[in-house]
């Protein structure tokens, strides 16, 4: 396993950065944002399909919000709903499986790389220069602008994800599941239950950006660079799948703001 590993990904990121570090005078931070794209647009054919999937699952949830409410009692019966319901509309819900089991081999040998680089300074005779803007790449950014620009760019990824509904619902959620236990007990009380559920990944939406801050803040800043710019590819990919999303809805609140203000 480690042989095709090392044969399949390894070894060519490893020539790859070499010849793109080597076309860029030696420039290993350039050489980082130009492989990474390269990267994630080979990786299209795979993640596209992946992310139509996902968008018309968010399209299709009222529909699995009412098959939820319909069989609550009969989870056989959901669980057949449901899978017919993704047949008619072409869905597989495994398809982000396969380009996510990807990425994370390539971001490892990536990893690999990366650290053969800055460990050395030098791979096959050629020099490589750490300096790239305000950054030793081989050292955390010691201003903290790049962990600053990777958590703001994962929360635009992250608010891009998020539909207007899904802001509205989480806005709204904490009195309606009040309500909601109150008035109708048992049932209802499943259904508050998934809605907290569905509150806590809304809200992880929001840490991630924060953990990705304090994690880049330990991370040597060219796999920080890495990180940003796998970012931003995500970000201009997912515009032209699903359009701005939840950043819609935060244009429109803050126009509103301005008017009233």
């Amino acid at each position: 396993m480690k042989s095709i590993f090392q044969t399949l990904l390894y070894k060519p990121l490893l020539q790859a950065l070499i010849f793109l570090t080597g076309i860029f005078a030696g420039s290993f931070g350039l050489a980082i944002i130009v492989l990474t794209f390269l990267i994630r647009a080979i990786l299209i054919p795979l993640s596209l399909p992946a992310m139509q999937s996902a968008q018309k699952m968010k399209e299709l949830k009222p529909h699995l919000d009412e098959l939820k409410r319909r069989f609550a009692q009969d989870k056989k019966r959901l669980q057949v709903e449901q899978l017919n319901l993704y047949k008619q509309h072409g869905i597989n819900p495994a398809a982000g499986c396969l380009p996510t089991l990807v990425q994370f081999a390539v971001l490892i040998a990536l990893y690999q790389v990366f650290m053969a680089f800055m460990g050395k300074g030098a791979v096959d005779s050629l020099s490589v220069n750490m300096k790239f803007l305000w950054m030793d790449l081989a050292k955390p950014d010691p201003w903290y602008l790049l962990p600053i620009l990777a958590g703001l760019s994962q929360l635009i990824l992250s608010q891009m994800l998020m539909t207007g509904k899904e802001h509205h619902q989480a806005k709204d959620l904490k009195p309606t599941v009040k309500l909601e236990e109150k008035s109708q007990g048992g049932q209802k009380t499943e259904e508050s239950t998934q809605e907290m559920a569905e509150a806590i990944q809304q809200q992880m939406l929001y840490v991630m950006p924060v953990m990705t801050a304090l994690i880049a803040l330990r991370l040597p800043s060219g796999l920080a660079v890495y990180w940003v710019a796998t970012t931003v590819f995500s970000i201009i990919q997912q515009y032209f799948v699903s359009g701005p999303g939840g950043l819609a809805i935060i244009a429109q609140r803050i126009k509103g703001g301005r008017k009233n203000g």
